[in-house]
């Protein structure tokens, strides 16, 4: 059985990859909200084959009953769309992070960007972080050399933070070691909420703006976001403890004093435990 299915669009220039799965370093569904936004109405390029991929026990299809009668089930997928925005040919690879054959998926990915003519990977990711709601979303980036990122996006933590592999960092790797530009924008997302963060989608989405140079519609995101963000400022204001630890967290963001490794794997570490999706290594 055939790892995917390709159809090549026609009159693709210099192509740019974006990416996002879900699993841990998507917090508050944010990267893969953010690409299913760039990816709207774009038309099918590629799927992936589910039963090869995916554990179905751990991602069970939805199943829909109807007046007692199972009338419908939905698959988890993962698929390149192709969309044009402006003058960029963008292909968004989003969906479910595979259970298997990493390796082998890699090296799939990596023969459609060959075909396709890829010039730029991207990156989504959402990681929590002590950051407080009511300040900008930080954005840290990755890049395979200097100078790739955009917007005032720092690489980083500096030092070394040694996590749990995420398919998306190893496909942004073998795509640099195969010398396609590779970058990635990482939104930090307050670990005190739960749910979606439509507010880290929103960031993820202006920095791809700022990176690509286009406007991309952000849709339903931002009245998202602006309802949340009301929603936790009433939080916050009706309980003493709540409201003291957020304002802890602004003063920290106000003294620019970023979170260091130990910090961010501490946070990680946290949201593994809850999300049961293993567990990190320190050096």
């Amino acid at each position: 059985m055939a790892l995917y299915q390709l159809t090549e669009p026609a009159d693709l220039v210099a192509p740019t990859m974006i990416a996002a799965f879900d699993g841990w370093v998507d917090a508050g569904t944010a990267a893969t909200t953010a690409a299913a936004q760039v990816a709207l109405d774009g038309d099918l390029v590629a799927s992936f084959e589910g039963d090869l991929l995916f554990d179905y026990r751990a991602r069970r299809p939805v199943l829909e009953i109807r007046d007692g009668r199972m009338s419908s089930l939905a698959w988890r997928e993962l698929t390149i769309r192709h969309r044009r925005i402006g003058d960029r040919d963008l292909l968004v690879l989003t969906g479910v992070e595979p259970d298997f054959r990493w390796r082998e998926f890699s090296d799939a990915v990596l023969d459609i960007a060959s075909r396709l003519g890829v010039a730029q990977w991207i990156s989504l990711g959402a990681i929590p972080a002590a950051v407080p709601h009511t300040r900008s979303v930080p954005i840290i980036g990755t890049e395979s050399e200097p100078g790739l990122l955009r917007g005032n996006i720092q690489p980083g933590p500096e030092g070394l933070l040694r996590v749990p592999a995420a398919a998306i960092s190893v496909l942004e790797m073998m795509m640099a070691r195969a010398g396609v530009t590779a970058l990635g924008y990482f939104a930090q997302v307050p670990h005190y909420v739960s749910g979606p963060y439509p507010v880290a989608a929103l960031a993820l989405l202006r920095s791809l703006e700022r990176h690509l140079g286009v406007a991309i519609p952000a849709g339903a995101i931002e009245d998202e976001a602006r309802q949340l963000g009301t929603h936790l400022d009433a939080l916050a204001k009706g309980d003493e403890t709540t409201r003291a630890y957020v304002e802890r967290l602004e003063s920290m963001v106000d003294e620019e004093r970023l979170p260091a490794g130990d910090e961010l794997i501490s946070e990680i570490e946290r949201f593994l435990r809850e999300t049961g999706s293993g567990g990190s290594s320190r050096p």
